[in-house]
């Protein structure tokens, strides 16, 4: 909050060059995405104040440098974290610190990145239809100044895999309506993956691998627990590098295993696959917490049950 414009006068300027600040961001960014929230919510704080003050103190090109950077370290190492450690109020004044700096771009690209998070922070609080809304506005102002380049085509493919993730959420809909629209922009998002392969432009983590892990997610939201298990099955998810994203696939298989006849123990061990990729931001999950609760009532072998209770109490499904 205190990193309103302008910088304070006589604030500390840092005496990290550019690359360091650089390696700062990259580094949070994969603290973010190995799902290491403790290491990253210690270093945050003094990398965001310390590209605010460096960016207040330099004009012309270098400022626009290290704008970018202060982006990069907004998104997605502060915003998401925020939002999946529970905080969508705080993740909204991130991602209004963020839309400040983008706005002095003047960048296309990165207004579209903006609103990609602005989107994310809407659908933590409950709002899918104006997350979509944000989303469809970034889709079409960026495809209109698309080029050639990979990056702004896997920034499309996101804003399309959030627009699905919205419209699954968006109970206004008829369930046959949802569903179709959702396929539409996963479509579409499979074939700008087709494009770009696998990418980790704008700290992101795009490709053919996320692509299948949002249908396995969307499946599970739409009720299609089914699809979902037949979208699960041949995945490899340990060949993503990002822990998070792994974390997220085994999660939503669980969740949509649980509310299949017998699979209670399959959804279990899925469960505690997610755990082991990502134990902070499993713990933190609502969803997965009202999963664990209802799989307690659920028939299973004794190992399995076991099992449960312990994630049970990890997760506080349990007192």
């Amino acid at each position: 909050m205190g990193l309103a414009l302008p910088a304070a006068h006589g604030e500390r300027l840092p005496e990290d060059p550019f690359q360091l600040l650089t390696a700062r961001v990259a580094r949070a960014n994969n603290l973010y995405h190995a799902s290491e929230y403790g290491t990253l919510a210690v270093e945050l704080p003094a990398l965001l104040s310390d590209l605010r003050a460096a960016a207040d103190a330099r004009h012309g090109y270098a400022r626009r440098r290290l704008l970018q950077l202060l982006a990069g370290a907004y998104h997605p190492a502060c915003v998401l974290l925020l939002k999946y450690l529970g905080y969508p109020d705080l993740a909204f004044v991130a991602v209004t610190r963020a839309a400040e700096v983008i706005a002095e771009l003047e960048d296309p690209q990165y207004a579209a990145l903006s609103e990609f998070f602005t989107a994310h922070v809407l659908l933590a609080v409950g709002s899918p239809d104006q997350a979509q809304l944000r989303a469809a506005a970034a889709i079409s102002s960026l495809e209109a100044q698309l080029g050639s380049g990979r990056a702004p085509h896997a920034l499309l493919g996101e804003l399309h895999l959030i627009s699905a993730t919205a419209i699954t959420r968006d109970k206004t809909r008829a369930g046959e309506a949802r569903r179709l629209d959702a396929a539409t922009h996963l479509a579409e998002a499979e074939r700008l993956a087709q494009r770009t392969g696998e990418t980790r432009d704008w700290h992101l983590n795009f490709g053919l691998i996320n692509t299948a892990i949002h249908r396995v997610s969307l499946n599970t939201a739409l009720g299609r627990h089914g699809d979902a298990a037949a979208a699960g099955e041949g995945l490899h998810p340990e060949t993503m590098t990002a822990p998070g994203r792994r974390m997220a696939y085994h999660a939503d298989l669980g969740r949509a295993l649980a509310h299949m006849r017998g699979r209670e123990g399959d959804a279990t061990r899925q469960l505690l696959l997610a755990e082991r990729a990502g134990p902070q931001r499993l713990r933190a999950d609502p969803l997965v917490r009202d999963c664990v609760t209802y799989l307690l009532g659920r028939p299973m072998t004794a190992h399995a049950r076991r099992d449960l209770r312990g994630l049970a109490h990890r997760v506080g499904a349990l007192n």
